[in-house]
Order: structure tokens, then sequence, then C-alpha cells
């Protein structure tokens, strides 16, 4: 249907909802035989990058200055001396330059944000996990909305990234308005998401960026769970940012 000029992509002041007939590959420095797509950056003033990277065969990228979370979506990574596989993912503190390689082909998601120091505690260290591991918390006590914390509940941290499954039917108990900005990748499923006065029907693959203070809420729908992966920037005063 592109070709007619349709998409269900949208861009709009507080948010946009990126879907993969849009998306556009390009490497960036450093990379070999790989390709990133770059979702959202300081280039529209948000406060963290996102991007998928594409590894091939024999591929390799390096991480920067920059704190960063890694999740593999497909295949496997090295990252430093660790092997990761889908669903397991990697935090690694500001000024860790670490390359990230793999042998036959990968999709891992990147998110990069400078780190906000507070007094109160020291900067965390890296670390591997694995979502498998995690215990399930129900979202408010609705056991159809479970909740997975990846990073440690810990004010070292100054973001958060979580992953939410929802039962088909389940949805967010409130439209939530709030100061800090999203990054969303759909992982599975289906479902509709309401993104300020704008209601989208949105799918595995998708992207999506929430501003602070964008209006949201979503509703699982089809016959099987719905899954996301979220970033959100936490633990800062505001004047942080």
């Amino acid at each position: 249907m592109q070709n007619l000029g349709y998409t269900r992509s949208s861009h709009q002041p507080d948010h946009f909802l990126l879907t993969p007939d849009t998306f556009v590959r390009a490497a960036l420095p450093g990379m070999r035989n790989a390709t990133a797509i770059v979702h959202v950056g300081p280039i529209i003033r948000a406060g963290f990058t996102a991007y998928t990277v594409e590894m091939n065969p024999q591929s390799i990228f390096t991480i920067g200055a920059l704190q960063t979370f890694l999740w593999v979506l497909d295949g496997a990574i090295i990252a430093g001396a660790t092997r990761l596989s889908a669903g397991q993912y990697a935090y690694l503190p500001a000024g860790a330059s670490e390359s990230i390689s793999s042998d036959a082909g990968a999709r891992v998601v990147v998110i990069e944000k400078p780190y906000f120091k507070s007094a109160a505690v020291a900067p965390p260290a890296g670390f591997t996990g694995d979502e498998r591991t995690i215990v399930p918390k129900p979202l408010l006590g609705d056991e159809a909305l479970q909740v997975r914390v990846l990073l440690p509940d810990d004010t070292a941290f100054d973001f958060a990234v979580n992953t939410m499954t929802f039962q088909p039917g389940a949805s967010l108990p409130m439209v939530e308005i709030h100061v800090m900005e999203h990054g969303l990748w759909m992982l599975e499923g289906e479902g509709i998401y309401r993104l300020n006065d704008h209601w989208y029907p949105v799918q595995a693959g998708d992207f999506i960026y929430m501003a602070p203070y964008c209006p949201q809420w979503f509703c699982a729908l089809g016959k099987k769970p719905a899954k996301y992966l979220l970033y959100k920037d936490w633990n800062r005063h505001p004047f942080s940012s």
C-alpha cells in the first residue's frame, strides 16, 4: 500500500509512530556489515537516542561514551566477553567503550543517554540480564497486564526499561499524562494506542516516541498477547534534564 502513498506512520508535535514500511537504514560510524534504523534522538530535542541495529554475519559496531542499554531482538551478539541472545540485555555505564559483534547475525535495540549524576549515589556498574529470569508483576493488581523491570530499582539509574505484556483485551488503567518521555518497541501482538487525540492501530515491529505530557493509553487486541519494550527517564528531578 505504500506505493499508493499510504502508511500507518505518523509524525505529530508530541509523538510519532514509525512503522517498518517507512524505516530508512544507514550505517553509523564504526559499523561493519551492519546498518541502523535511527528512531529518535536529540535532533528533535529528545533526551535519549534510540535505534535498532541490524547485524549481518561477521558484523561489529562500537558503543561510545554515553551509557547504553542493549536488548537482543533476535539472533545473538557478543558484548564484551558475554554472549547474549533474544530476550537478553546489557547495561553499559557511561565511558564504557565496548565492541558489539555477531557471528551469524542479529537485531539489537540500542538506547543511549547522557548520565545525570546524583550527589546521593554512585553511578551504576555494567551488568547483563535475561528477561526470562525476572518475575513479572501485575500493574496495579491487574493480572492481565504484567510488567518486568529490567533495570534495578535503584536511584543510581537515571532511566528505566521495562517490558509490558497485555493479555487480549487488557489495557492501561488510565490515560497517562506525565513529565517522562518514552521510547517504545512493539515486540509482539497488536492493539490500539491513543497518543494525544490520535488513535493508532499498532503491531509488532512498530516504534513509538512519546514526548513529555503526551496523553497516552493502550489496549491489546487480537487473539494473542501484546508485548512492548518501554524506555522512560526516571529517578531525577526535572531540573536535571
